[in-house]
């Protein structure tokens, strides 16, 4: 399936998470995000155990994927809600099973959509970051940035240029 409506579905997802936190009382702007992989068909979330993380990476390995992140920010006191979505492109290059297995042990797998951080795995491992790479990680700067400013909340000038 496309990545098409996941645009939609995952800033939904975090202006649920945002409203969450606003429901247990905060009062001022909510910042929540929420990041899946998408490979070809396949909808990747957070790998429930080591096992699955396994399979993830191997699904991964030798070819390109979607990284999207949903932003939603919330101005409580305003009654504002705003959501933006990143995507990128990520291209895995080949690693071996050995690899996959080293990489599950460390437990970082568990809590990450598709069973990665890109910040952590070995960096022969990826062999082409198409958009934004803060997105991959989990927060899409540019996007964040320009929800957070939509909402009148002053920000020093970006100190670092990214493709949004």
């Amino acid at each position: 399936m496309p990545p098409g409506p996941y645009l939609e579905s995952v800033p939904a997802l975090a202006l649920s998470k945002a409203r969450a936190v606003v429901a247990r009382g905060v009062r001022n702007i909510v910042l929540a995000a929420d990041t899946v992989v998408v490979a070809g068909d396949r909808l990747l979330g957070k790998p429930a155990d080591g096992a699955e993380a396994g399979r993830m990476l191997r699904l991964l390995r030798r070819r390109a994927h979607d990284v999207i992140t949903g932003v939603a920010a919330v101005d409580v006191e305003n009654r504002r809600e705003l959501t933006s979505a990143a995507l990128t492109t990520v291209v895995m290059g080949e690693f071996d099973d050995a690899a996959i297995a080293a990489y599950v042990a460390t437990g970082s797998p568990l809590d990450k959509a598709g069973g990665y951080a890109i910040q952590d795995v070995p960096a022969d491992w990826i062999t082409a970051v198409r958009g934004s790479y803060t997105n991959v990680i989990g927060l899409p700067l540019v996007a964040t940035r320009a929800l957070l400013g939509a909402l009148g909340v002053p920000l020093l000038p970006p100190s670092v240029t990214e493709d949004a």
